[in-house]
């Protein structure tokens, strides 16, 4: 007998054992205290909201690991992943029936594309709603329970590997956002470690015009800071300037503001013009050590140029920012440009509700910290540290993301069989 002989067409439904929500009166409900209860908008991350005055009906305990589908709105499956709680009216709990037919966590899996599909079939006129016959009429071959249990840890296994990544992204995040706040408020001292901070030693700090700063440190206005090095600052070339119709596939990138992500230019969907034309605009053309930043939308947009991006066109929605002489670190102005203490500024001084926008003039009151080269170097370093080892992670994310929406197709319809271990498996 083949692989795919073993899978067997069977009646999903009629195996599981479904549970609808109690509907707890409204009027017992609290924010504060009581036994928790699972409502329709908790499911999703699994967060605890209200709880329960009410008398506790044992039957509707749900506890970590259940498996529950909101029946409203965009049908969201999950596994519950928090204390023992209430399942409250319109969320479904599904279990199976009997553990020696069906393995509920390939079950979990299996539902997936399935409840997709119920939901992009439903009806709706303003919000959709799930029965539970669309759950009980549910048929689909599937495989032994042994390969079940495989299916099931596989996917698992990944996701314990995705959910751990994502809590190590949020945690340097957080890292990051505390090491930036230190470095540009206390800075990098003669010893190559962060001053004491203000409150432990506040002779080494003096008031400024952006606040309490190292006594090493001045503050200067963009402007000041570009007549004294020899930089400028411009605007990209207006819309007479290049029209949309002159955008093509192919040649120099022409970076507009939402091209700049995360203190980076992203090439997808990048518009292109053909290098005669970008010649032509020789103007706009960006150097190592630029800062293009954007000047409409959403304002704290902006990114040192590096080595692979000299020669691109700084879009029309864009500031060209030539910082000039050789005591400036562009990566450390586009990072303090990012930062709060540049941006309270500019969002003091924008102009326009529905779309915000800077120009030359107000680009030029900004306030800016102004060190030593070297320190200004080593701030940037530090950060950009941070930030490697984030992007690091995200690249892995991405990846554990990808494998697992092959598997699901791949292992769920039974095209590739699971030669694994079970304890194989488990152990990883």
């Amino acid at each position: 007998m083949s692989f795919v002989d073993e899978w067997q067409e069977e009646n999903i439904g009629e195996r599981l054992k479904l549970l609808s929500g109690f509907p707890f009166p409204s009027d017992k409900f609290s924010s504060e205290e009581g036994f928790p209860l699972i409502r329709i908008r908790d499911i999703a991350d699994s967060k605890i909201e209200t709880y329960y005055l009410g008398n506790i009906l044992p039957t509707y305990v749900i506890k970590s690991g259940d498996v529950l589908i909101g029946m409203d709105g965009d049908f969201n499956l999950t596994k519950w992943e928090n204390q023992d709680a209430l399942l409250n009216q319109r969320v479904l709990k599904v279990d199976v029936i009997d553990l020696n037919e069906l393995d509920i966590n390939f079950i979990y899996y299996w539902l997936h594309p399935y409840v997709k599909k119920v939901n992009e079939l439903t009806a709706a006129t303003t919000v959709k709603h799930l029965s539970i016959k669309d759950i009980r009429k549910a048929k689909a071959k599937i495989p032994k329970l042994m390969t079940q249990k495989k299916i099931g840890l596989v996917l698992s296994t990944i996701d314990r590997a995705t959910a751990h990544t994502e809590a190590l992204i949020e945690k340097y995040q957080q890292i990051k956002a505390g090491l930036m706040h230190d470095l540009f408020t206390r800075g990098i001292g003669a010893d190559g470690k962060l001053r004491p901070p203000r409150d432990q030693a506040p002779e080494l700090y003096q008031e400024s015009a952006i606040g309490w700063i190292p006594k090493e440190w001045g503050a200067s206005r963009l402007k000041d800071i570009l007549k004294d090095s020899g930089g400028y600052i411009q605007t990209g070339p207006f819309g007479s300037q290049l029209h949309a119709h002159e955008y093509t596939f192919e040649g120099v990138p022409f970076v507009m503001p939402q091209n700049i992500n995360n203190g980076k230019i992203d090439e997808a969907d990048i518009a292109r013009i053909v290098e005669t034309r970008a010649q032509s605009l020789y103007r706009h053309r960006l150097k190592i050590g630029d800062i293009i930043i954007a000047r409409r939308g959403e304002l704290s947009r902006a990114a040192a140029i590096k080595e692979l991006e000299q020669g691109w066109v700084c879009g029309s929605g864009c500031f060209l920012l030539r910082l000039g002489g050789s005591n400036l670190d562009a990566r450390f102005f586009s990072l303090m440009y990012r930062h709060a203490l540049v941006q309270r500024q500019v969002a003091g001084l924008a102009v326009g509700s529905t779309m915000p926008s800077l120009n030359n003039e107000i680009m030029g009151k900004l306030v800016f910290p102004c060190m030593s080269k070297s320190e200004q170097t080593a701030i940037t370093d530090r950060v950009e540290l941070a930030e490697a080892k984030i992007t690091t992670l995200e690249l892995e994310l991405a990846k554990l993301r990808k494998q697992k929406s092959g598997l699901m197709h791949d292992l769920l319809t039974g095209k590739v069989p699971v030669n694994v271990d079970l304890e194989e498996v488990a152990h990883v």
